[in-house]
């Protein structure tokens, strides 16, 4: 309400699912009915509750209600919201200064993350990092690096793939509404393969991987050429795609075409990234040792951060003041990205994402079995999404039924999102710090909403 004491956020706040008001509540409304007269329209909101606090594995609005937090603000607060070590450096460093520019008076913070970033990056030799503002920002900079290290202008990208809503990553980006839709001309020297996704190649499963690589292949030696193509970019799961997770040994051959015709491969761990799959790079999983990892997202615990990670040479290639930016790596977003690896070192929350990932795909596959409309579960870690279809076997996307499921937990106090290039997707994103009892009753209210939208055996 207003002028009431605002509830105390991270990890001291009530760990309790409560639905006290109508969602959204009277409060939020109002704040709706002012944000109408005061931000575009194209800004919208996936549950339009206005948060007061957040943390452990719950979101609390201004009606006082508080929901399980399956979205982890799309992967951000992977440690948490408010985690103790990302907020104590943080508010530390805030004490210090707030701001210098890397670019005229460098700090110490920004080298302890760049090297921190090199020690875990699964590149091969020596490596180097650049410190950016967001995910899309990243991703420019792995073109921009890989295009002058190689003098080639080419990129190729996948189908379902989501790299960003600049120009540049706009293009590189696959689903036109809501991202490109009248946002045209894009750039150019983009190219579009097809992506290896298990559960709707044509061909079946069995041959995903293989004939993915083939067209992959095709593309670059017979319409584009090889020699003109600088890098393909590739998530090791595809996030606003899907959580697609690739057909086994895919990223491998993807690697191997790269490798044996002189092209980069960018992997954009942007959403994957930072423990959230389990391993601290998604891209892990498959045994990948890309030229340049872009990440974002998770690393720095809801501060504005984004990182290139690559072999020295490629970093090198770009003349001084060819990087850099007037914001990138704040000092205080690098306080915050060392305190999330304190906290994923002191939580060993590599396995806990591990653990979650288990019972969400244990309690998702039997779902599965009961309710035909859930056509595949896939995912790694804490990362783990549905695909949901109009009946068992037919593969036709059912978004409106993933919107109605998504309404259903959202009134019943569990926050989801969707996602997918058809929109039938849903995706579960628990921030690490959630409780086990949390994390059960949210799978309960989910299975709940399933059954209630959907015919689902006993």
């Amino acid at each position: 309400m207003p002028g009431a004491s605002r509830p105390v956020g991270g990890p001291d706040l009530a760990q309790v699912r409560r639905v006290v008001s109508e969602i959204p509540g009277p409060r939020s409304r109002e704040l709706l009915a002012r944000q109408r007269g005061l931000v575009p329209a194209g800004v919208g909101a996936v549950l339009p509750v206005f948060v007061e606090a957040a943390g452990g594995g719950v979101i609390v609005d201004a009606d006082g209600n508080s929901f399980i937090d399956f979205g982890s603000g799309i992967a951000v607060t992977t440690v948490g919201n408010s985690a103790p070590a990302v907020a104590e450096r943080a508010a530390a460093q805030l004490r210090r200064f707030t701001h210098t520019c890397f670019l005229v008076n460098p700090y110490e913070s920004y080298l302890d993350v760049c090297e921190k970033l090199n020690e875990l990056a699964p590149i091969p030799g020596e490596k180097r990092t650049i410190l950016v503002n967001s995910g899309a920002e990243a991703v420019e900079n792995a073109v921009k690096i890989a295009r002058a290290a190689t003098g080639r202008p080419g990129i190729v990208v996948f189908d379902h793939g989501f790299h960003g809503r600049t120009l540049l990553t706009m293009s590189l980006t696959a689903k036109n509404k809501p991202y490109k839709q009248g946002f045209g001309p894009f750039a150019p020297e983009v190219h579009r393969a097809p992506m290896a996704y298990p559960y709707r190649w044509p061909g079946g499963p069995e041959r995903c991987a293989e004939e993915a690589a083939s067209a992959l292949a095709d593309l670059l030696d017979r319409q584009v050429g090889a020699d003109n193509v600088a890098a393909v970019l590739i998530e090791p799961i595809q996030g606003e795609g899907g959580f697609i997770v690739p057909a086994p040994g895919f990223l491998g051959r993807v690697a191997e075409i790269c490798r044996s015709r002189g092209i980069l491969l960018i992997v954009d761990e942007i959403q994957a990234g930072i423990a959230r799959t389990g391993r601290m790079f998604a891209c892990e999983h498959e045994g990948i040792q890309p030229d340049l990892i872009t990440t974002a997202k998770g690393l720095a615990g809801g501060l504005p951060l984004g990182a290139v990670t690559g072999r020295a040479e490629l970093m090198d290639a770009v003349p001084a003041g060819g990087l850099g930016g007037t914001f990138s790596g704040s000092p205080v977003a690098c306080e915050a990205a060392l305190g999330v690896f304190d906290e994923i070192e002191a939580g060993d929350l590599l396995e806990r994402a591990r653990e979650i990932g288990d019972t969400m795909l244990e309690f998702l596959g039997d779902l599965s079995d009961r309710c035909p409309v859930i056509g595949d579960v896939r995912g790694r870690g804490a990362m783990i999404a549905i695909e949901l279809v109009e009946q068992d076997g037919d593969r036709v996307p059912a978004p409106d039924l993933a919107a109605r499921i998504a309404k259903r937990c959202h009134a019943d106090g569990l926050l989801v999102l969707t996602a997918g290039s058809y929109g039938n997707v849903m995706r579960f994103l628990p921030p690490l710090s959630i409780s086990d009892a949390l994390l059960e009753e949210g799978l309960t209210i989910l299975g709940e909403a399933i059954a209630k939208e959907a015919t689902c055996a006993a």
